[in-house]
């Protein structure tokens, strides 16, 4: 409950800054004010309000509250943005002003205005300065609310299929165009169903994939909340089946649990094991598939990532594909010398430009990469679902469609 009282603490600053501007800078008439206030408070409660309802009665079944608490969330993100760089212009303007002032006084001094111009001056600076934040306010509002609709479609109704070509040195020729699907950070719960995974697994099968990734991050939510909505997963079809680790958030939702449904549903889970993926029509030719669980998972007693474990005994000379929900364990993967790691977490930062916070902690936020000056790439998605406010901006959902090619 830490995590909801903070958030809820943030977006009670942020709505008190959103009252200075929309109500004191605009000097709305008293019963607006009351209206605003109250209306504000309420978004501002909704969130631990959120947060309790799915702690105490269900996980699956609260879209109207989340949808009014996270999306307002994220549009609030955007007026405050919005508004900041207004204030931070006219802090600008203010002090370019004040230093010409300054330098006039000092070469010519100007004799002050009689007292009846310098009211009728003051009251018209007033009249403007209302006119003036009025024009921003109203002006904040409508370009929130056009980048909150833009978001809320991007990241319920258009999933991109982005096909990526990735060259392996020791891929065998015979598995050239092998093809891996990637599906990460889809969050089913709150807000997406079973319905919305029936969709992405209808998508991911067009894509006709040699084999599907899973790259954590897959619930919010416990299995006897939302079991009946990820079963949706036996849908998926690949001649090599379907993998999958965990991310942070299975582990707060009983990852043990989900490992155990998510097998009885023929989804292979990987705990730092390895797998030899091929030998089917392709003339014995196969690669090494590894996976890891999440690096959250050792801070809180679990099974933590060990890839050495994962590879102990492998051949050195095959190639070695590894799925690892976090950028950030690219380290100790390169050092085994992975030639791809697939990763997902950052949602590519969902909500621009917000993804700057993201690179803070991780090292790519999404797209292919080489690490370093080492041999091993790494492939992190935006992401299938999201997390918080229902919107992705400047990072639309994706279900990637890697491509090996030897070479």
């Amino acid at each position: 409950m830490f995590f909801s009282w903070m958030l809820s603490s943030v977006v009670a600053v942020m709505n008190r800054y959103l009252w200075h501007r929309f109500v004191r800078d605009t000097r709305l008439g008293p019963k607006a004010s009351k209206i605003i206030g109250r209306v504000l408070l309420a978004l501002t409660l909704s969130i631990p309000a959120t947060f309790l309802y799915w702690r105490l009665i269900s996980r699956s079944a609260t879209p109207g509250l989340t949808v009014i608490s996270f999306g307002w969330l994220g549009a609030s993100f955007y007026l405050v943005a919005i508004f900041l760089g207004w204030d931070l212009l006219r802090s600008v303007r203010w002090f370019v002003a004040r230093r010409k002032a300054t330098r006039a006084s000092a070469t010519e001094p100007v004799a002050p205005l009689p007292s009846e111009a310098g009211a009728e001056e003051t009251g018209a600076r007033e009249t403007r300065r209302v006119f003036v934040a009025r024009t921003v306010a109203g002006g904040a509002l409508l370009a929130a609310g056009g980048i909150s609709t833009f978001g809320v479609r991007s990241a319920l109704w258009e999933i991109t299929t982005p096909e990526i070509a990735v060259r392996l040195s020791r891929l065998p020729r015979q598995l050239d165009g092998f093809s891996i699907a990637l599906l990460t950070d889809v969050h089913v719960g709150a807000l997406l169903d079973g319905r919305y995974l029936r969709h992405l697994t209808e998508q991911t099968n067009r894509l006709r994939p040699d084999l599907i990734a899973i790259g954590g991050d897959l619930v919010d939510g416990r299995v006897d909340q939302i079991g009946a909505q990820v079963a949706e997963l036996r849908r998926l079809r690949a001649p090599y089946g379907v993998h999958f680790v965990t991310g942070n958030h299975e582990y707060y939702s009983d990852a043990a649990q989900w490992t155990e449904f998510l097998e009885r549903m023929g989804v292979r889970v990987l705990t730092n094991e390895r797998l030899s993926i091929g030998d089917l029509g392709r003339k014995g030719a196969s690669f090494d598939l590894a996976g890891v669980p999440d690096c959250r998972a050792a801070h809180i007693g679990e099974v933590g990532p060990d890839i050495r474990l994962a590879t102990a005994g492998r051949d050195a000379d095959r190639e070695l594909v590894v799925l690892a929900h976090q950028p950030v364990q690219i380290e100790p993967i390169a050092a085994v010398g992975a030639g791809l790691q697939l990763s997902g977490h950052t949602h590519g930062g969902q909500l621009y430009p917000f993804g700057s916070i993201t690179r803070l902690a991780q090292p790519y936020l999404s797209g292919l990469h080489r690490h370093g000056s080492t041999d091993t790439q790494i492939y992190v998605s935006r992401g299938t679902g999201f997390w918080g406010p229902p919107m992705r901006v400047m990072a639309p959902a994706e279900v990637a469609l890697l491509r090996l090619h030897a070479g």
